[in-house]
């Protein structure tokens, strides 16, 4: 920072604006806001920033615009969302993604504590042989998705202590339900016989490989999987996180908040967008197909699956990383070459850039990753979110009730009409 661009503790709109990574227009929403305090410099033609709190205001992340149509604001000390990635309790989740591993992140999400390595996760015997059972008059074609859902049912019928909803008690069914979600599943290329002993290690990323991928893992590409596992953990009020909310704020037990997630990840507009992805890549049989591909989805009037985010609009810093991650494990890989094709048509195009989802479909490309694999993923991690939250939702004193606003026919008028016994709900 040069002389000229600090006068006693101030700084010029210029270099807040470099520092903060926006543009000087935010600034000025900011101070409208009372996030920042503003005077003139002494030559009255600029206007100079408080330097502290920029470089607070900086390592806290950018705060976000208030709440508009369609949202709800909730206190949380969990996620916040920066330019391009979230920050998981003040640490930012792309350094945490390439050297962490997904238990230490999910530890940190749930008590904001560093805590020293544990014993591999483990399901509870009898909840994995009853969500075995229950899937055994599936659909052997279904995806892992469905799985999860009638997997999370069966955990929940036989775990007589998922009603302690204290934090040590949450944390704990924590790490036996997400290793359950994971070890219930059939390894990859058999339809039934979750319960069979952890595939390609004992951590949470390798023991998910083996129940989605036939071949074994390679050190890139399971490195890879444990990155995407730790960047989907949480990302502060999406549609699924606030459903477990609401849920946990009833005090549903965790099982039951995860249930709740998990029916609203599925939805093609949030965790199933990743498949819509998986299967775009697929269309892509040689690098000069993907004009078609992306072609026919735009002239059908439809999204492109996999690009442009509600949040990140100059681009997802989480894809970013991960797709790195991919290209270093699979340098040459021929499915490789059909995600790139992708992302050169979008950007040819003018497509907004690349989200989480097309790098989780792109990783399932090349590592040969069964269909919707993507979606399995994204579940596994968000359920670490999910619980973080039931956690913080538990120590709160009144459920979420948001209110409408009613815009059907006119009501009679309430002093005339006559009242019946009961109370709503």
């Amino acid at each position: 920072m040069g002389e000229n661009d600090q006068v006693g503790g101030w700084i010029d709109a210029a270099a807040a604006a470099e520092r903060l990574g926006v543009k000087p227009a935010t600034l000025y929403a900011y101070v409208s806001r009372g996030v920042l305090r503003r005077r003139h410099a002494p030559d009255g033609r600029r206007s100079l920033f408080d330097a502290a709190q920029v470089e607070e205001l900086a390592r806290r992340g950018r705060p976000r615009r208030g709440p508009g149509p369609g949202e709800l604001a909730i206190e949380s000390a969990i996620t916040a969302l920066g330019a391009d990635r979230p920050y998981y309790r003040g640490r930012d989740v792309l350094g945490l993604a390439e050297h962490g591993s997904f238990e230490q992140v999910a530890g940190w999400l749930w008590t904001g504590r560093d805590e020293p390595a544990e014993a591999p996760w483990r399901a509870r015997d009898e909840g994995v042989a009853a969500a075995a059972a229950a899937q055994s008059g599936l659909p052997e074609e279904l995806l892992p998705m469905d799985r999860l859902q009638v997997i999370v049912a069966a955990l929940a019928a036989t775990d007589p202590l998922r009603h302690h909803l204290d934090t040590e008690g949450v944390t704990a069914t924590a790490r036996s339900l997400i290793a359950g979600l994971v070890d219930a599943l059939p390894p990859a290329g058999r339809a039934h016989g979750g319960g069979s002993p952890p595939l390609g290690g004992e951590g949470v990323a390798a023991r998910l490989w083996g129940r989605l991928c036939p071949r074994p893992a390679e050190a890139g590409t399971l490195r890879a999987l444990e990155a995407a596992l730790i960047l989907l953990a949480d990302h502060e009020l999406a549609a699924s996180t606030l459903a477990a909310r609401v849920a946990a704020s009833v005090r549903a037990d965790p099982y039951a908040v995860v249930a709740s997630g998990l029916g609203v990840l599925s939805g093609p507009l949030h965790g199933g967008a990743s498949y819509g992805a998986e299967r775009l890549i697929a269309e892509v049989t040689d690098p000069a197909s993907a004009a078609q591909a992306v072609g026919a989805r735009l002239r059908a009037g439809e999204r492109v699956p996999g690009f442009g985010h509600v949040v990140y609009k100059s681009g997802d810093g989480r894809a970013t990383l991960l797709l790195d991650l991919v290209r270093a494990a699979a340098t040459g890989h021929p499915r490789l070459a059909a995600a790139e094709a992708v992302l050169d048509e979008a950007e040819r195009r003018r497509l907004p850039s690349a989200n989480i989802d097309f790098a989780v479909a792109a990783l399932g490309a090349v590592a040969g990753l069964v269909p919707g694999a993507g979606e399995a993923v994204f579940a596994v991690a968000r359920t670490a979110g999910w619980l973080a939250h039931a956690i913080e939702e538990y120590g709160g004193a009144h459920p979420l009730r948001p209110r409408a606003v009613y815009t059907g026919p006119p009501i009679p008028d309430a002093a005339s009409t006559p009242r019946r016994p009961g109370r709503s709900r």
